[in-house]
């Protein structure tokens, strides 16, 4: 009976369906069928879109063949992949890397040999950081609207270019002068003190200008390199192999600069070959050849890379498979700037940077990269300073001593930074944590360093006072005041009453010769107390070149804490990068990348060269000061102040990046979803907040109308 009545039932509905259907206009019966065919259409035509790609034989129409235009050889296609064009990329850097080392001492060379002016120094230092700022929102925006492969080899076709700028200078003109090698500092009485005046050094005016020039082009090949490079890697290779991509690429410059910083530290002064030479001509290739020999290698190797990246296409076979995958991931970028396109005209890019600017995914990660960049500028600065206050450590040595341990930490660092978030599959909120993490742990491997501590050697002049006959902060004693010395050149020697002393000059040296690869001073008034030995020839030495020994255990383990903690503080480089591109779409990464560097560039070019220098100079004890009275350098630095400085820098930069991930992890959800979390929890059976609070008021005007 039930079933007869549910039959019953069903055939009246129909009936009053079918009676309604015709009662009712055409046209609305014609929407409504299109109402219910369009999806299906859409959905078959997805369908055949998605087998279309998911066909290995598929290629976009972008998706071009290896090749220089229309020379194409099938051999070679075998070639047209991300992990050649990644190999390429980072040969790329690394020779920008060497690049970079070999201007860094090239530049030690210009000061001492043309004494530039402080606006001189400043521009033959940072118009490197000046160029890049000047050009990284260009090549950001016209960049990625074109071919980016051919862009990294037209920027590894400049650095050719700079290298050989570099080399024309040491070709043509004299930079190292062979008398500052041949000069020894000895006492020596009646020696005429310089008089202060202008000297003329030929050919200044040029090669400063070719330096500039050089350095300029440096930085204009720059950013092609770390933009475009950068963005071309992270759009072929899948999301979770980002990471290792990007630190593969960027490892290049390290390893680049620890290259090139050896070989320039080799060739800088030859001087027995110098000594053996004795016309002046010769004597100036010999010591210069090996400088533009070397430019010359970087300027080759760089033409022979260009060549090679001019091959690939735009996007390579695979690209559109690849970014449909990527497009049905979970989204990562800012809601306000989906489905929004950049338009390529004055206000349209001035409106793309301010919605960038307006990220706090974007900003926060940008200003990470940059405490992590003034964290390595201010070790590079400020330890060798250090090395050489606290531990007794020879310039040269300290500056040796530094890119043995900060350039290999810096490289390890970022390489596993990219290795571990890959290798975790983490998303960016969880890259945010792991950037805090870290950061919080290099300053907990930062902070014993304040702890090690050495013994410090007795110092004439500087702490201590010549048994009475000195004073403390004045190099002159009656032992030397005749000798004439000056304080131009820091060449330390220890004597035998264990002492140590600035010069042979100041110690009262009048004679030296070699002894076993080592360098024995005679005669030294100012020595007066101690066991002296016998050389081979029966003369009795009273001095060493070189620092005391101070037999300074506490020095590993000094250098074991900051390795980890150069370590732990560069995990940040690479996952702050891959945040910065993918809480944007992407189309936006070449524009975020050029906010990233035009901010990055612009403070490592004007910050660093107020803040580092003016810090380290308060806590200088002894300065070089000229004939003319100019301060020049400063030798001698005070150890407790240059440490509290240097840490408070140093901790200063951790803390604010462990500060910006916080307030990223904070407003990342809002950002991305555009909830918060109070609005997405439910209360009270699976009711919102806002619900809850919608349906009381409800409740409260019915019962006010009952």
């Amino acid at each position: 009976m039930a079933r007869n009545k549910k039959k019953r039932k069903a055939v009246k509905q129909a009936q009053v369906a079918e009676k309604d259907e015709h009662q009712r206009p055409e046209e609305s019966r014609k929407i409504e069928t299109y109402l219910v065919t369009l999806p299906s259409a859409v959905k078959k035509f997805v369908n055949i879109s998605d087998m279309k790609n998911s066909d290995p034989s598929y290629n976009d129409s972008s998706e071009g063949p290896f090749g220089l235009g229309s020379v194409v050889f099938p051999c070679l296609q075998r070639f047209n992949n991300i992990e050649v064009f990644l190999f390429l990329c980072f040969l790329a850097i690394f020779v920008h890397g060497i690049m970079f080392a070999l201007v860094d001492v090239s530049l030690k060379l210009f000061v001492s040999r043309f004494l530039p002016s402080d606006t001189e120094i400043f521009l033959l230092d940072f118009s490197d950081y000046f160029a890049s700022f000047l050009v990284a929102m260009l090549v950001a925006v016209f960049g990625s609207r074109g071919n980016r492969a051919k862009w990294v080899a037209a920027a590894c076709f400049v650095t050719g270019l700079s290298a050989i700028v570099f080399a024309v200078i040491y070709f043509n003109y004299e930079i190292i002068k062979v008398s500052t090698v041949e000069s020894e500092d000895l006492c020596e009485e009646g020696k005429t003190p310089k008089v202060c005046g202008v000297t003329v050094i030929p050919h200044k005016s040029i090669c400063i200008f070719l330096f500039i020039f050089g350095q300029f082009l440096h930085g204009l090949a720059g950013m092609p390199l770390f933009i475009l490079g950068t963005t071309f890697i992270y759009d072929h290779a899948p999301t979770f192999t980002n990471g290792i991509y990007i630190a593969i690429e960027f490892s290049g410059v390290t390893l680049g600069y620890i290259l090139g910083f050896l070989v320039g530290t080799r060739i800088v002064l030859p001087v027995k070959e110098a000594m053996k030479a004795v016309d002046h001509v010769q004597r100036l290739r010999i010591l210069q050849r090996n400088w533009w020999k070397s430019f010359i290698f970087v300027g080759s190797a760089s033409f022979s890379t260009s060549l090679l990246l001019f091959c690939f296409p735009s996007s390579l076979p695979g690209a559109q498979k690849l970014r449909l995958q990527k497009s049905k991931e979970p989204p990562t970028s800012d809601r306000r700037l989906q489905n929004k396109e950049i338009k390529h005209n004055l206000k349209g890019i001035l409106h793309a940077i301010w919605c960038l600017l307006r990220n706090p995914l974007v900003l926060t990660q940008t200003f990470c990269k940059v405490t992590e960049s003034l964290t390595f500028k201010a070790s590079s600065h400020f330890l060798p300073l250090y090395l050489q206050t606290q531990f007794l450590i020879t310039p040269n040595h300290s500056i040796m001593m530094t890119g043995m341990f900060i350039f290999p930490a810096y490289t390890v660092g970022r390489f596993f930074g990219g290795y571990i978030v890959d290798k975790l599959q983490m998303n960016n909120k969880t890259k945010m944590k792991f950037i805090s993490v870290v950061s919080i742990v290099s300053v907990g491997l930062f902070l014993p360093i304040i702890f090690v501590q050495c013994e410090t050697a007795k110092f004439e002049g500087i702490n201590d006072d010549y048994d009475g006959l000195g004073r403390v902060g004045n190099l002159t004693a009656p032992c030397n005041e005749n000798c004439g010395c000056t304080t131009s050149a820091y060449t330390p020697l220890c004597g035998r009453d264990e002492r140590q002393y600035f010069s042979p000059c100041f110690a009262g040296c009048r004679a030296s010769k070699y002894l076993r690869n080592e360098k024995a001073y005679y005669n030294c008034s100012c020595i007066k107390e101690g066991l002296a030995s016998p050389d081979d020839e029966g003369q009795y030495i009273d001095a060493i070149s070189g620092t005391c020994n101070i037999n300074c255990l506490t020095l590993p383990l000094f250098f074991a804490f900051y390795f980890c903690a150069t370590v732990f503080s560069n995990f940040c480089n690479i996952p702050a990068l891959m945040i910065i591109m993918e809480s944007v779409p992407a189309s936006w990464n070449s524009m975020s990348l050029g906010v990233t560097y035009t901010i990055w560039r612009f403070i490592g070019a004007f910050l660093v060269t107020t803040l580092f220098p003016e810090a380290s100079a308060l806590c200088c004890n002894f300065w070089d000061i000229n004939e003319c009275g100019v301060k020049i350098r400063c030798w001698i630095y005070n150890s407790k102040r240059l440490v509290y400085v240097f840490m408070g820098i140093w901790i200063s930069m951790q803390v604010s990046a462990f500060l910006l991930c916080l307030y990223g992890i904070f407003r990342h959800d809002y950002t991305v979803n555009g909830k918060t979390k109070s609005l997405d929890t439910p209360v009270n059976g699976g009711k919102t907040k806002h619900e809850k609070k919608k349906q009381e008021q409800l409740e409260r005007v019915v019962k006010e109308i009952k």
